[in-house]
């Protein structure tokens, strides 16, 4: 399977497993000893990728190594602390709404 290929496939397994699917990133890179596919989500959702002891990983791991031609594929899980500030200002803007309409919905019970 070509190197493109496999990381369409781990990002579509990572996105099954994740709370925020909008938030996975799959990046393939090649080195001297082989293919490395970097994931990266959501910091909520690093423990679920990971699994208990490593065993989401392990399991991600052979599915691609066994997808792979080659099998000298890495997957490495990267622990980003950091949130995409565009989901952030999403969410404030649908937190904001929500709030408004509550208040409005109190203030219209209040005043029938």
């Amino acid at each position: 399977m070509a190197e493109q290929a496999l990381a369409e496939a781990l990002d579509h397994l990572v996105r099954g497993i994740s709370a925020h699917p909008d938030q996975v990133r799959v990046d393939s890179r090649d080195t001297g000893r082989g293919e490395v596919l970097e994931v990266r989500v959501h910091p909520e959702d690093l423990g679920r990728v990971i699994g208990r002891g490593g065993r989401t990983a392990s399991s991600l791991r052979t599915v691609v190594s066994a997808l792979s031609e080659s099998g000298r594929v890495r997957v490495d899980v990267i622990d980003t602390d950091v949130v995409d500030s565009s989901v952030i200002e999403a969410d404030a803007v649908e937190t904001d709404a929500v709030v408004t309409d509550a208040a409005h919905a109190a203030t219209v019970e209040g005043g029938a």
